[in-house]
Protein backbone atom coordinates (compact mmCIF):
# COMPACT_ATOMS: atom_id res chain seq x y z
CA UNK A 1 0.00 0.00 0.00
CA UNK A 2 2.66 2.30 0.71
CA UNK A 3 4.69 1.33 -2.36
CA UNK A 4 1.28 1.98 -4.22
CA UNK A 5 0.65 5.67 -2.24
CA UNK A 6 4.29 6.72 -2.75
CA UNK A 7 4.24 5.94 -6.72
CA UNK A 8 1.25 8.10 -7.22
CA UNK A 9 2.93 10.84 -5.35
CA UNK A 10 5.70 10.69 -7.52
CA UNK A 11 3.79 10.47 -11.01
CA UNK A 12 1.56 13.77 -9.65
CA UNK A 13 4.33 15.64 -8.84
CA UNK A 14 7.09 15.08 -10.63
CA UNK A 15 10.46 18.08 -11.24
CA UNK A 16 8.33 20.38 -13.38
CA UNK A 17 8.95 21.62 -16.18
CA UNK A 18 7.63 24.70 -18.22
CA UNK A 19 8.80 23.56 -21.70
CA UNK A 20 5.35 23.95 -24.08
CA UNK A 21 7.17 24.39 -27.41
CA UNK A 22 5.82 20.68 -28.18
CA UNK A 23 2.75 20.77 -26.74
CA UNK A 24 1.04 24.35 -27.03
CA UNK A 25 1.59 24.60 -30.93
CA UNK A 26 -0.01 21.02 -31.15
CA UNK A 27 -3.30 22.37 -29.05
CA UNK A 28 -3.78 25.67 -30.85
CA UNK A 29 -2.67 24.06 -34.43
CA UNK A 30 -5.06 21.05 -33.44
CA UNK A 31 -7.94 22.47 -31.89
CA UNK A 32 -7.56 25.31 -34.32
CA UNK A 33 -7.87 22.91 -37.53
CA UNK A 34 -10.55 21.28 -35.91
CA UNK A 35 -12.72 24.34 -35.09
CA UNK A 36 -11.94 24.85 -38.59
CA UNK A 37 -13.59 21.38 -39.79
CA UNK A 38 -16.71 22.20 -37.23
CA UNK A 39 -16.95 25.32 -38.50
CA UNK A 40 -17.30 24.33 -41.91
CA UNK A 41 -19.73 21.60 -41.41
CA UNK A 42 -22.19 23.21 -38.85
CA UNK A 43 -21.84 26.99 -38.87
CA UNK A 44 -24.17 29.32 -41.09
CA UNK A 45 -24.80 32.90 -41.38
CA UNK A 46 -28.54 33.76 -40.03
CA UNK A 47 -30.69 35.39 -42.44
CA UNK A 48 -29.83 39.18 -40.77
CA UNK A 49 -26.59 38.50 -42.13
CA UNK A 50 -26.99 36.55 -45.19
CA UNK A 51 -26.43 38.28 -48.68
CA UNK A 52 -30.55 36.78 -49.16
CA UNK A 53 -30.89 39.67 -46.40
CA UNK A 54 -32.60 41.93 -49.65
CA UNK A 55 -34.85 39.69 -50.80
CA UNK A 56 -35.70 39.39 -47.15
CA UNK A 57 -36.46 42.92 -46.57
CA UNK A 58 -38.31 43.30 -49.78
CA UNK A 59 -40.65 40.15 -49.14
CA UNK A 60 -41.77 41.33 -45.52
CA UNK A 61 -41.46 45.13 -45.85
CA UNK A 62 -37.99 45.38 -43.82
CA UNK A 63 -36.16 48.55 -43.55
CA UNK A 64 -32.23 47.77 -42.88
CA UNK A 65 -32.71 49.73 -39.19
CA UNK A 66 -34.81 46.66 -38.22
CA UNK A 67 -31.63 44.16 -38.62
CA UNK A 68 -30.81 42.89 -35.72
CA UNK A 69 -27.11 44.05 -35.73
CA UNK A 70 -27.78 47.99 -35.45
CA UNK A 71 -29.97 47.12 -32.33
CA UNK A 72 -26.99 44.69 -30.62
CA UNK A 73 -24.10 45.56 -31.99
CA UNK A 74 -23.09 48.91 -29.50
CA UNK A 75 -23.77 46.14 -26.70
CA UNK A 76 -21.71 43.77 -28.60
CA UNK A 77 -18.57 45.68 -28.27
CA UNK A 78 -18.80 47.18 -24.77
CA UNK A 79 -19.47 43.32 -23.85
CA UNK A 80 -15.97 42.39 -26.32
CA UNK A 81 -14.26 45.11 -24.63
CA UNK A 82 -14.97 44.00 -21.14
CA UNK A 83 -13.80 40.31 -21.96
CA UNK A 84 -10.76 41.60 -23.69
CA UNK A 85 -9.34 44.05 -22.07
CA UNK A 86 -11.39 44.18 -18.49
CA UNK A 87 -10.53 40.95 -17.39
CA UNK A 88 -7.31 40.88 -19.11
CA UNK A 89 -6.00 43.91 -17.11
CA UNK A 90 -8.04 43.16 -14.09
CA UNK A 91 -5.53 40.42 -13.62
CA UNK A 92 -2.18 42.73 -14.09
CA UNK A 93 -1.81 43.33 -10.36
CA UNK A 94 1.00 40.60 -10.08
CA UNK A 95 3.68 42.60 -10.39
CA UNK A 96 5.89 39.68 -12.64
CA UNK A 97 2.52 37.90 -14.24
CA UNK A 98 1.13 41.19 -16.68
CA UNK A 99 2.38 39.37 -19.75
CA UNK A 100 0.33 36.14 -18.89
CA UNK A 101 -2.43 37.84 -17.50
CA UNK A 102 -3.17 40.03 -20.55
CA UNK A 103 -1.76 37.66 -23.11
CA UNK A 104 -3.39 34.32 -21.75
CA UNK A 105 -6.54 35.83 -20.97
CA UNK A 106 -6.33 36.87 -25.01
CA UNK A 107 -5.97 33.49 -25.94
CA UNK A 108 -8.41 31.70 -24.06
CA UNK A 109 -10.84 34.41 -25.22
CA UNK A 110 -10.41 33.43 -28.43
CA UNK A 111 -10.55 29.97 -28.62
CA UNK A 112 -13.20 29.92 -26.23
CA UNK A 113 -15.45 32.33 -28.19
CA UNK A 114 -14.98 29.75 -31.71
CA UNK A 115 -15.75 26.80 -28.97
CA UNK A 116 -18.45 28.74 -27.58
CA UNK A 117 -20.61 29.46 -30.81
CA UNK A 118 -20.40 25.65 -32.06
CA UNK A 119 -21.71 24.56 -28.05
CA UNK A 120 -24.16 27.05 -27.85
CA UNK A 121 -25.16 26.44 -31.67
CA UNK A 122 -26.01 23.12 -30.82
CA UNK A 123 -28.19 23.74 -27.54
CA UNK A 124 -29.46 26.44 -28.55
CA UNK A 125 -29.72 27.47 -32.28
CA UNK A 126 -29.30 23.83 -34.40
CA UNK A 127 -31.89 23.87 -37.42
CA UNK A 128 -32.68 20.17 -37.16
CA UNK A 129 -34.03 20.25 -40.61
CA UNK A 130 -30.99 20.98 -41.75
CA UNK A 131 -28.35 20.28 -39.30
CA UNK A 132 -26.36 24.04 -39.70
CA UNK A 133 -26.51 26.07 -36.60
CA UNK A 134 -26.97 29.49 -37.87
CA UNK A 135 -24.71 32.96 -36.28
CA UNK A 136 -25.81 36.16 -35.78
CA UNK A 137 -24.77 39.22 -33.35
CA UNK A 138 -26.79 38.09 -30.39
CA UNK A 139 -25.07 34.60 -30.79
CA UNK A 140 -21.40 36.89 -30.37
CA UNK A 141 -22.75 38.38 -27.61
CA UNK A 142 -23.33 35.32 -26.13
CA UNK A 143 -20.51 33.61 -26.98
CA UNK A 144 -18.61 36.26 -25.64
CA UNK A 145 -20.58 35.40 -21.69
CA UNK A 146 -19.71 32.22 -22.59
CA UNK A 147 -15.54 32.89 -22.03
CA UNK A 148 -16.52 35.16 -19.34
CA UNK A 149 -17.10 31.87 -17.04
CA UNK A 150 -13.72 30.62 -18.00
CA UNK A 151 -11.88 34.04 -18.08
CA UNK A 152 -13.38 34.11 -13.99
CA UNK A 153 -11.99 30.50 -13.22
CA UNK A 154 -8.59 31.80 -14.67
CA UNK A 155 -8.55 34.38 -11.97
CA UNK A 156 -8.75 31.65 -8.99
CA UNK A 157 -5.73 29.95 -11.02
CA UNK A 158 -4.14 33.17 -12.06
CA UNK A 159 0.11 32.55 -11.21
CA UNK A 160 -0.47 28.53 -11.03
CA UNK A 161 -0.88 26.88 -14.63
CA UNK A 162 0.69 26.70 -17.85
CA UNK A 163 -1.29 28.02 -21.11
CA UNK A 164 -1.45 23.92 -21.85
CA UNK A 165 -3.96 24.04 -18.98
CA UNK A 166 -5.52 27.13 -19.36
CA UNK A 167 -6.74 26.04 -22.69
CA UNK A 168 -8.15 22.54 -21.14
CA UNK A 169 -9.92 24.68 -18.34
CA UNK A 170 -11.33 26.48 -21.59
CA UNK A 171 -12.22 23.94 -23.29
CA UNK A 172 -14.25 22.05 -20.27
CA UNK A 173 -15.44 25.06 -18.79
CA UNK A 174 -16.92 26.05 -22.25
CA UNK A 175 -19.03 22.65 -22.61
CA UNK A 176 -19.76 23.16 -19.33
CA UNK A 177 -21.24 26.28 -19.35
CA UNK A 178 -23.39 25.38 -22.77
CA UNK A 179 -25.03 22.21 -20.60
CA UNK A 180 -25.86 24.65 -17.37
CA UNK A 181 -26.91 27.54 -19.20
CA UNK A 182 -29.22 24.86 -21.16
CA UNK A 183 -30.75 22.90 -18.18
CA UNK A 184 -30.92 26.66 -16.51
CA UNK A 185 -32.49 28.86 -19.05
CA UNK A 186 -34.46 26.41 -21.41
CA UNK A 187 -35.49 23.13 -19.02
CA UNK A 188 -36.28 25.30 -16.33
CA UNK A 189 -36.87 28.49 -17.61
CA UNK A 190 -34.98 30.79 -15.75
CA UNK A 191 -34.56 34.72 -16.38
CA UNK A 192 -30.73 35.62 -16.03
CA UNK A 193 -29.86 38.32 -18.24
CA UNK A 194 -26.87 39.06 -16.89
CA UNK A 195 -25.61 35.63 -15.69
CA UNK A 196 -25.49 36.07 -12.03
CA UNK A 197 -26.06 32.28 -11.99
CA UNK A 198 -24.96 31.16 -15.23
CA UNK A 199 -21.94 33.59 -15.95
CA UNK A 200 -20.74 34.61 -12.39
CA UNK A 201 -22.03 32.18 -9.99
CA UNK A 202 -20.63 28.92 -12.42
CA UNK A 203 -17.62 30.50 -13.22
CA UNK A 204 -16.71 31.12 -9.59
CA UNK A 205 -17.35 27.64 -8.05
CA UNK A 206 -15.43 26.59 -11.02
CA UNK A 207 -12.69 27.74 -10.93
CA UNK A 208 -12.52 27.21 -6.50
CA UNK A 209 -12.70 23.59 -7.25
CA UNK A 210 -10.39 23.36 -10.25
CA UNK A 211 -7.75 25.36 -7.27
CA UNK A 212 -9.11 22.97 -4.79
CA UNK A 213 -7.84 20.15 -6.37
CA UNK A 214 -4.51 21.91 -7.56
CA UNK A 215 -3.41 23.08 -4.30
CA UNK A 216 0.37 23.76 -3.72
CA UNK A 217 1.51 23.35 -0.24
CA UNK A 218 4.57 24.98 -0.92
CA UNK A 219 3.03 27.96 -2.79
CA UNK A 220 5.02 30.01 0.32
CA UNK A 221 8.20 29.60 -2.39
CA UNK A 222 7.16 31.69 -4.46
CA UNK A 223 5.35 34.34 -2.00
CA UNK A 224 7.70 36.99 -3.18
CA UNK A 225 6.16 37.24 -6.44
CA UNK A 226 2.47 36.80 -5.28
CA UNK A 227 2.27 40.76 -4.76
CA UNK A 228 1.50 43.86 -6.68
CA UNK A 229 3.59 47.02 -7.16
CA UNK A 230 2.58 50.48 -7.20
CA UNK A 231 2.78 50.00 -11.74
CA UNK A 232 0.93 47.36 -11.61
CA UNK A 233 -1.94 48.17 -9.55
CA UNK A 234 -2.35 50.77 -11.75
CA UNK A 235 -2.74 48.94 -14.73
CA UNK A 236 -5.19 46.51 -12.95
CA UNK A 237 -6.94 49.60 -12.10
CA UNK A 238 -7.64 50.45 -15.95
CA UNK A 239 -9.19 46.82 -16.46
CA UNK A 240 -11.17 47.54 -13.16
CA UNK A 241 -12.72 51.29 -15.12
CA UNK A 242 -13.44 49.35 -18.01
CA UNK A 243 -15.06 46.55 -16.34
CA UNK A 244 -17.30 49.22 -14.41
CA UNK A 245 -18.25 51.28 -17.44
CA UNK A 246 -19.32 48.72 -19.12
CA UNK A 247 -21.57 46.78 -16.85
CA UNK A 248 -24.40 48.02 -17.78
CA UNK A 249 -23.92 47.06 -21.48
CA UNK A 250 -23.01 43.67 -19.97
CA UNK A 251 -25.79 43.14 -17.94
CA UNK A 252 -28.56 44.18 -21.01
CA UNK A 253 -27.27 43.31 -24.16
CA UNK A 254 -29.57 39.96 -24.71
CA UNK A 255 -32.43 41.92 -22.61
CA UNK A 256 -36.05 42.90 -24.52
CA UNK A 257 -35.67 45.49 -26.76
CA UNK A 258 -37.05 48.72 -25.18
CA UNK A 259 -38.04 48.96 -21.96
CA UNK A 260 -35.82 45.76 -20.22
CA UNK A 261 -32.77 46.90 -21.81
CA UNK A 262 -33.10 50.17 -20.58
CA UNK A 263 -34.44 49.03 -16.34
CA UNK A 264 -31.60 46.73 -16.96
CA UNK A 265 -29.14 49.47 -18.01
CA UNK A 266 -30.46 51.50 -15.26
CA UNK A 267 -30.57 49.57 -11.72
CA UNK A 268 -26.97 47.82 -12.98
CA UNK A 269 -25.71 51.48 -13.17
CA UNK A 270 -27.02 52.31 -9.52
CA UNK A 271 -25.87 49.26 -7.74
CA UNK A 272 -22.48 49.92 -9.32
CA UNK A 273 -22.65 53.43 -8.07
CA UNK A 274 -23.79 52.31 -4.62
CA UNK A 275 -20.92 49.19 -3.91
CA UNK A 276 -18.07 51.95 -4.59
CA UNK A 277 -19.10 53.57 -1.52
CA UNK A 278 -19.50 50.86 0.74
CA UNK A 279 -16.02 49.41 -0.64
CA UNK A 280 -14.09 52.34 0.39
CA UNK A 281 -16.01 52.66 3.81
CA UNK A 282 -14.57 49.03 5.08
CA UNK A 283 -11.64 49.11 3.28
CA UNK A 284 -11.05 52.33 5.37
CA UNK A 285 -12.24 50.85 8.37
CA UNK A 286 -9.92 48.08 8.08
CA UNK A 287 -6.92 49.62 7.76
CA UNK A 288 -5.06 51.69 10.56
CA UNK A 289 -5.00 55.08 9.93
CA UNK A 290 -7.63 54.70 7.61
CA UNK A 291 -5.79 53.81 4.69
CA UNK A 292 -7.34 52.19 1.66
CA UNK A 293 -6.64 48.94 -0.19
CA UNK A 294 -6.43 48.89 -3.70
CA UNK A 295 -6.97 44.99 -4.04
CA UNK A 296 -11.01 46.28 -2.64
CA UNK A 297 -10.89 48.63 -4.40
CA UNK A 298 -10.60 47.22 -7.85
CA UNK A 299 -12.61 44.29 -6.95
CA UNK A 300 -15.41 44.38 -4.37
CA UNK A 301 -16.13 47.86 -6.19
CA UNK A 302 -17.71 46.05 -8.94
CA UNK A 303 -19.66 43.27 -7.20
CA UNK A 304 -23.02 45.32 -7.18
CA UNK A 305 -23.15 44.80 -10.82
CA UNK A 306 -22.52 40.73 -10.69
CA UNK A 307 -25.62 40.88 -8.20
CA UNK A 308 -27.62 42.61 -10.33
CA UNK A 309 -26.87 40.37 -12.97
CA UNK A 310 -30.42 38.25 -12.29
CA UNK A 311 -32.79 41.26 -10.67
CA UNK A 312 -31.61 43.97 -12.77
CA UNK A 313 -34.33 43.08 -15.64
CA UNK A 314 -36.90 42.78 -13.00
CA UNK A 315 -38.86 45.69 -11.58
CA UNK A 316 -36.33 45.62 -8.34
CA UNK A 317 -36.44 49.60 -8.27
CA UNK A 318 -33.98 52.07 -8.26
CA UNK A 319 -33.90 52.19 -4.01
CA UNK A 320 -33.58 48.21 -4.63
CA UNK A 321 -30.54 48.22 -6.83
CA UNK A 322 -28.58 50.80 -4.49
CA UNK A 323 -29.54 48.35 -1.85
CA UNK A 324 -28.26 45.27 -3.48
CA UNK A 325 -25.10 47.61 -4.20
CA UNK A 326 -24.70 48.53 -0.47
CA UNK A 327 -24.66 45.30 0.51
CA UNK A 328 -22.27 43.62 -1.97
CA UNK A 329 -19.65 46.42 -1.73
CA UNK A 330 -19.58 45.05 2.33
CA UNK A 331 -19.87 41.53 1.69
CA UNK A 332 -17.48 41.42 -1.04
CA UNK A 333 -14.76 43.75 1.13
CA UNK A 334 -15.45 41.60 4.28
CA UNK A 335 -14.77 38.52 1.38
CA UNK A 336 -11.29 39.90 0.91
CA UNK A 337 -10.36 40.49 4.56
CA UNK A 338 -11.59 37.19 5.99
CA UNK A 339 -13.06 34.67 3.96
CA UNK A 340 -9.78 34.36 1.44
CA UNK A 341 -7.22 34.28 4.06
CA UNK A 342 -9.45 31.72 5.58
CA UNK A 343 -10.38 29.58 2.57
CA UNK A 344 -6.41 29.26 1.85
CA UNK A 345 -5.71 28.05 5.66
CA UNK A 346 -8.43 26.01 6.78
CA UNK A 347 -10.00 24.80 3.41
CA UNK A 348 -6.60 24.51 1.22
CA UNK A 349 -8.19 26.80 -1.31
CA UNK A 350 -5.75 29.37 -3.50
CA UNK A 351 -7.62 31.85 -5.44
CA UNK A 352 -5.18 34.00 -6.36
CA UNK A 353 -7.83 36.34 -7.47
CA UNK A 354 -10.33 36.34 -5.06
CA UNK A 355 -13.32 35.41 -7.45
CA UNK A 356 -14.69 33.79 -4.21
CA UNK A 357 -15.64 37.38 -3.17
CA UNK A 358 -16.23 39.06 -6.71
CA UNK A 359 -17.83 36.25 -8.65
CA UNK A 360 -18.84 32.84 -6.76
CA UNK A 361 -20.68 34.64 -3.43
CA UNK A 362 -22.20 37.79 -5.43
CA UNK A 363 -23.02 35.39 -8.14
CA UNK A 364 -24.79 33.16 -6.14
CA UNK A 365 -26.76 35.90 -4.05
CA UNK A 366 -27.73 37.64 -6.97
CA UNK A 367 -29.24 34.67 -8.18
CA UNK A 368 -31.21 34.26 -5.13
CA UNK A 369 -32.17 38.07 -4.53
CA UNK A 370 -33.54 37.68 -8.71
CA UNK A 371 -35.34 34.97 -7.19
CA UNK A 372 -37.13 37.01 -4.38
CA UNK A 373 -37.83 39.34 -6.48
CA UNK A 374 -39.30 37.28 -9.23
CA UNK A 375 -41.36 35.25 -6.56
CA UNK A 376 -42.95 38.67 -5.14
CA UNK A 377 -43.64 39.95 -8.69
CA UNK A 378 -47.43 41.15 -9.80
CA UNK A 379 -49.74 41.92 -11.83
CA UNK A 380 -50.06 45.69 -10.24
CA UNK A 381 -45.97 46.34 -10.35
CA UNK A 382 -45.86 44.96 -13.47
CA UNK A 383 -49.09 44.87 -15.79
CA UNK A 384 -50.35 41.62 -17.13
CA UNK A 385 -48.39 42.37 -20.29
CA UNK A 386 -45.27 43.01 -18.41
CA UNK A 387 -45.33 39.94 -16.56
CA UNK A 388 -45.59 38.58 -19.49
CA UNK A 389 -42.63 39.81 -21.68
CA UNK A 390 -40.62 40.46 -18.27
CA UNK A 391 -40.42 36.80 -17.67
CA UNK A 392 -41.33 34.83 -20.69
CA UNK A 393 -45.15 33.34 -19.87
CA UNK A 394 -45.77 32.39 -23.09
CA UNK A 395 -46.52 28.69 -24.74
CA UNK A 396 -46.29 26.10 -22.13
CA UNK A 397 -45.17 28.61 -19.65
CA UNK A 398 -48.07 30.49 -19.60
CA UNK A 399 -49.33 29.42 -16.77
CA UNK A 400 -46.49 30.06 -14.56
CA UNK A 401 -47.13 31.93 -11.66
CA UNK A 402 -44.71 34.38 -10.07
CA UNK A 403 -44.44 32.22 -7.21
CA UNK A 404 -43.18 29.01 -8.80
CA UNK A 405 -41.02 31.49 -11.70
CA UNK A 406 -39.34 32.19 -8.27
CA UNK A 407 -38.69 28.73 -7.07
CA UNK A 408 -37.23 27.88 -10.54
CA UNK A 409 -35.10 30.74 -10.33
CA UNK A 410 -33.71 29.46 -6.56
CA UNK A 411 -33.01 25.84 -8.06
CA UNK A 412 -31.33 27.47 -11.44
CA UNK A 413 -28.86 28.85 -8.76
CA UNK A 414 -28.06 25.26 -7.29
CA UNK A 415 -27.59 23.87 -11.07
CA UNK A 416 -25.30 26.45 -11.39
CA UNK A 417 -23.19 25.68 -8.29
CA UNK A 418 -23.60 21.99 -8.94
CA UNK A 419 -22.14 22.20 -12.46
CA UNK A 420 -19.38 24.67 -10.71
CA UNK A 421 -17.74 22.38 -8.55
CA UNK A 422 -18.58 19.53 -9.71
CA UNK A 423 -17.18 20.26 -12.60
CA UNK A 424 -14.40 21.93 -11.42
CA UNK A 425 -13.29 18.91 -9.53
CA UNK A 426 -12.93 16.85 -12.35
CA UNK A 427 -10.92 19.53 -14.32
CA UNK A 428 -8.62 19.96 -11.17
CA UNK A 429 -7.93 16.23 -11.56
CA UNK A 430 -7.35 16.01 -15.32
CA UNK A 431 -4.87 19.04 -15.07
CA UNK A 432 -2.87 17.32 -12.14
CA UNK A 433 -1.31 14.86 -14.64
CA UNK A 434 2.85 16.17 -15.25
CA UNK A 435 2.08 16.05 -18.81
CA UNK A 436 0.78 19.91 -19.30
CA UNK A 437 4.09 22.30 -18.44
CA UNK A 438 3.04 23.64 -15.33
CA UNK A 439 5.59 25.53 -13.27
CA UNK A 440 7.06 24.66 -9.91
CA UNK A 441 6.13 26.31 -6.86
CA UNK A 442 9.43 28.27 -6.77
CA UNK A 443 8.07 29.83 -10.29
CA UNK A 444 4.79 30.41 -9.79
CA UNK A 445 3.71 34.05 -10.39
CA UNK A 446 6.44 34.43 -12.84
CA UNK A 447 6.12 35.44 -17.21
CA UNK A 448 9.54 34.41 -17.39
CA UNK A 449 8.28 30.80 -17.43
CA UNK A 450 6.06 31.14 -20.61
CA UNK A 451 7.35 34.44 -22.11
CA UNK A 452 10.70 36.16 -23.69
CA UNK A 453 10.94 39.13 -21.75
CA UNK A 454 12.89 42.45 -22.68
CA UNK A 455 15.82 43.39 -20.23
CA UNK A 456 15.20 45.41 -17.53
CA UNK A 457 15.92 49.46 -17.95
CA UNK A 458 18.93 50.06 -16.60
CA UNK A 459 18.89 52.81 -14.25
CA UNK A 460 22.02 54.94 -13.26
CA UNK A 461 23.77 55.30 -9.89
CA UNK A 462 22.43 58.73 -8.15
CA UNK A 463 25.99 60.31 -8.52
CA UNK A 464 27.11 59.40 -12.08
CA UNK A 465 23.10 60.82 -12.59
CA UNK A 466 23.88 64.13 -11.08
CA UNK A 467 27.21 64.38 -13.13
CA UNK A 468 25.57 63.71 -16.56
CA UNK A 469 23.12 66.52 -15.95
CA UNK A 470 25.59 68.63 -15.18
CA UNK A 471 27.64 68.07 -18.51
CA UNK A 472 24.51 68.48 -20.17
CA UNK A 473 24.36 71.95 -18.76
CA UNK A 474 27.75 73.08 -19.33
CA UNK A 475 27.77 72.47 -23.02
CA UNK A 476 24.08 73.97 -23.19
CA UNK A 477 26.02 77.34 -21.45
CA UNK A 478 28.37 77.37 -23.68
Amino acid sequence: MGNCCQSASNFFGPQKNTNVRVSLPAVCFVWQIAMIVLFGVFIRYDKEADAHWVELKKEENLTDLQNEFYFRYPSFQDVHVMIFVGFGFLMTFLKRYSFSAVGFNFLIAAFGLQWALLMQGWFHHLDHSTGKIYIGIEGLINADFCCAGSLIAYGAILGKVSPVQLMIVTLFGVTLFAVEEFIILDLLHCRDAGGSMVIHCFGGYYGLAISWVLYRPNLHRSKRLNGSVYHSDVFAMIGTLFLWMFWPSFNSAITNHGEGQHRTAINTYIALASSVLTTVAISSMSKKGGKLDMVHIQNATLAGGVAMGTAAEFMITPYGSLIVGFCMGIISTFGYLFITPFLETRLKLQDTCGIHNLHAVPGMLGGFIGAIVAATASESVYSKQGLISTFDFTGKYENRSPGTQGGYQAAGVCVAMAFGLVGGAIVGFILKFPIWGDAGDDYCFDDEAYWELPEEEETLPPVLEYNNHMTHQKHQDV
